[in-house]
């Protein structure tokens, strides 16, 4: 039996669930809650977990800053350029079926990361895991968007991303403990477990839905475009001497448009979601904002182990304010945008992130964790926890219904093309290149000013916040 038949029978079978929506408080609303955020948060903490161990794969595998950067960026390439089309496939085929094909195959990708003999084998098998996070990711959001009320989206959105955020935060200690106590493969190893969690309760608890009005063919043509452009563009960002493929990027990236405007609506990125200049601006607003997160997730948790001295666990604790936050506010920030509107919110939010990411350039060689580095992270996490929800729920509902699982996809694929773009980009232009992470004093300057550079871009995208976002778009229906 075909494993999507397989899956959809048994959930159906197991789920005994109606097709309507469901409360927050209630019990079957938090089991949908629980799959969604423990399978979007495999994705999101491998997004951060292995910066933490970077020096230690770098030595264990021969790598250069380069191969380091390809560690992180095999992972956001494919998941970025894939994306779209798993949120497409879910719309299609099940949001719920989709959602756990691409758990079982981020499991089986970890393995494969966790066996790398070479950081050749590790780029490849990091390439493979970013498949299983484009179809898991998108679908964990348009669950919610489909399952939930209108009046509880924004809360259980808020839930979503809090605790989202927090296995992204938490992605750095937990890789600390891993790494000092056991090994760094342990980074990667640790998945599938959690993975099998993740599809029992999935299966169990989850309903299924889809866009019943979907129809027409695949935009392979446009998926295949948006990999390549990404793949060009990135690694012209990467390897020095490689200004050609940047060029192919750019050419390729404007085919993409090409194709998909000529496609419409079978496009994998419909022109018309475009159309309410809200969804458009939030999009734009998070590319330049998660460029700046990316940086800095990737280059802190380095900088803390190479520059000031501390060790792999130390480093991870040292993020754990930000998790504490996200978890305590970002609900309550997702409830208080939908009564004033995402408009201050995301603003303030996105400047105090800023704010954060200047304080975070004083971090130096003996920095001291109490005055130097506890009060970046925390003014850090005040400002996510302000700015990540109500950027979320604007998103879902300045989309139609029916594209809530393409909706996610455009908006994962954007966040993650920043940052993949960002990370590419970023480390050569403040001079972190070759073994830089072995070297100290290259390393500290090159990060101060990575750090300004991401302070820059925060305040640009809480200007586009201010101007283009003047209406409550989360407010309840009359």
């Amino acid at each position: 039996m075909p494993l999507g038949r397989f899956l959809s029978e048994a959930g159906d079978k197991i789920a005994s669930m109606d097709n309507g929506h469901v409360e927050f408080q209630s019990a079957r609303g938090r089991w949908i809650l629980t799959a969604t955020v423990l399978g979007s948060g495999l994705a999101l903490l491998d997004s951060t977990v292995v910066s933490i161990a970077m020096p230690f794969i770098g030595r264990e595998l021969h790598a250069d800053m380069a191969g380091l950067q390809w560690t992180t960026n095999a992972y956001m390439l494919t998941l970025a350029s894939l994306i779209l089309l798993g949120g497409s496939l879910g719309d299609r085929y099940g949001r719920r079926k989709v959602f756990v094909i691409g758990t079982i195959w981020f499991a089986v990708a970890s393995a494969l990361c966790g066996l790398s003999p070479n950081i050749e084998f590790l780029i490849a098998a990091r390439a493979l895991q970013g498949i299983g996070g484009a179809l898991l990711t998108p679908g964990s959001l348009a669950i919610i968007h489909a399952a939930f009320t209108r009046q509880d989206r924004p809360r259980a959105v808020g839930a979503w991303s809090g605790l989202g955020g927090v296995a992204t935060a938490i992605g750095p200690l937990l890789g600390g403990v891993l790494v000092q106590a056991a090994d760094w493969r342990w980074v990667f190893l640790i998945n599938p477990p959690f993975a099998a969690v993740v599809v029992l309760v999935a299966l169990r608890h989850v309903p299924e839905s889809k866009d019943e009005q979907a129809a027409g063919r695949f935009d392979v043509a446009g998926a295949a475009l948006a990999a390549l452009a990404l793949a060009g563009l990135t690694y012209g960002l990467i390897e020095r001497g490689a200004a050609l493929w940047l060029v192919l990027g750019v050419v390729l990236a404007a085919a993409f448009v090409a194709v998909e405007i000529r496609r419409s609506p079978d496009a994998l990125v419909p022109v018309g979601i475009f159309k309410n200049h809200v969804f458009t601006a939030v999009n734009v607003v998070t590319l330049i904002m998660y460029a700046a997160m990316g940086v800095v997730f990737f280059l802190l948790v380095i900088q803390l182990q190479v520059v000031s001295g501390f060790g792999p666990t130390e480093a991870g604790l040292a993020t754990l304010p930000t998790t504490i936050l996200m978890m305590l506010l970002s609900a309550r920030a997702g409830d208080l945008a939908k009564r004033v509107g995402p408009r201050w919110p995301m603003t303030i939010g996105i400047l105090v992130s800023g704010a954060g990411f200047l304080m975070m350039s004083t971090i130096g060689p003996d920095a001291s964790y109490w005055l130097r580095v506890l009060p970046a992270v925390v003014v850090f996490g005040l400002g996510l926890s302000a700015a990540v929800a109500p950027l979320t729920s604007t998103v879902l509902a300045t989309a139609e219904d029916r594209y809530s699982g393409t909706a996610s996809g455009v908006n994962n694929a954007v966040a993650r093309t920043g940052s993949l773009l960002a990370v590419a980009a970023v480390p050569p232009l403040v001079g972190l290149v070759g073994d830089a992470f072995n070297n100290p004093s290259v390393f500290n300057a090159g990060f101060r000013m990575a750090m300004l550079v991401s302070a820059a871009m925060m305040a640009v995208s809480a200007l586009i916040t201010f101007f283009t976002i003047r209406t409550n778009v989360l407010a309840p229906d009359d």
